[in-house]
């Protein structure tokens, strides 16, 4: 149960960020969501280097001097994974008028919960392998390490919930049907997660290249899609300011639980 209630809550996180349609009238200000994005962006990096990469080159220490090859084998996989996916998934940014990927006559709304849910994929993937890990008694990974990517990655979700129904609702959909894209954007997390962790006795031997893969597909999304989010338009240090305030709290919770 303890691992089931772990993949389960970074999905929670992106439901109850999504259900802020419900009680918020009108969509984010710029301010808000530059500095949601931000947040976002610094728990993703935090997570990727504390939860992931440095992970990786210590099971990797058996390597000697080449202990870094599987991290950095894994990472640029990772990046050239979520590159190809950009490039044959439709898909919508906010505050764009052009789509990504493919043409397509996919709806606008459409679009645009797949763009979210593109981001989702690695994170679920992320919790999944560190979990697959501590199932099959790897010692560097410890449930309390594993609880705390959990919560990291539900902390993010959960202004990504947000940023992702109150468009839709702005967009003219109803709040019920915006709430519904925002949670089906996320339903994909614990899908990775649960598929990663069934896969668990086949994963244990690429390991490292699993978490490192992980990690660069977030981190993909962060240089990608979220830095220049949260740098659009005019000048403001709010994003950056949110962006480090991420990267503590996913710091000192990989570090204190793990």
């Amino acid at each position: 149960m303890q691992v089931f209630y772990g993949i389960l809550i970074p999905f929670l996180g992106t439901a109850f960020g999504a259900a802020c349609v419900f009680f918020m009238r009108k969509s984010l200000s710029d301010t808000v969501q530059r500095s949601l994005t931000g947040f976002a962006a610094g728990v993703m990096v935090a997570a990727s280097i504390w939860s992931l990469l440095i992970p990786a080159i210590e099971q990797s220490s058996y390597m000697g001097k080449w202990e870094f090859v599987p991290a950095a084998v894994g990472f640029w996989i990772g990046i050239l994974f979520l590159l190809f996916l950009d490039h044959i998934i439709p898909h919508l940014h906010q505050k764009s008028d052009h789509a990504e990927g493919p043409k397509s006559r996919l709806q606008r709304s459409t679009m645009m919960v797949l763009a979210v849910t593109l981001h989702n994929i690695p994170e679920g993937m992320a919790v999944g392998v560190v979990y697959a890990g501590y199932l099959t008694g790897n010692a560097d990974i410890t449930a309390a390490g594993a609880l705390a990517l959990s919560i990291g990655i539900a902390i993010q979700n959960f202004p990504e919930g947000a940023i992702i129904s109150l468009p839709l609702r702005a967009e003219g959909m109803k709040k019920s049907k915006a709430f519904a894209g925002g949670v089906l954007s996320g339903i994909v997390e614990p899908i990775g997660a649960l598929l990663t962790i069934l896969a668990a006795s086949y994963i244990v031997p690429a390991l490292p290249y699993l978490l490192s893969f992980a990690a660069g597909a977030m981190l993909y999304v962060v240089v990608e899609e979220l830095i220049p989010e949260m740098s659009e338009g005019e000048h403001s240090n709010i994003g950056t300011v949110f962006f480090a305030i991420g990267f503590s709290i996913m710091m000192i919770l990989d570090v204190a639980l793990g």
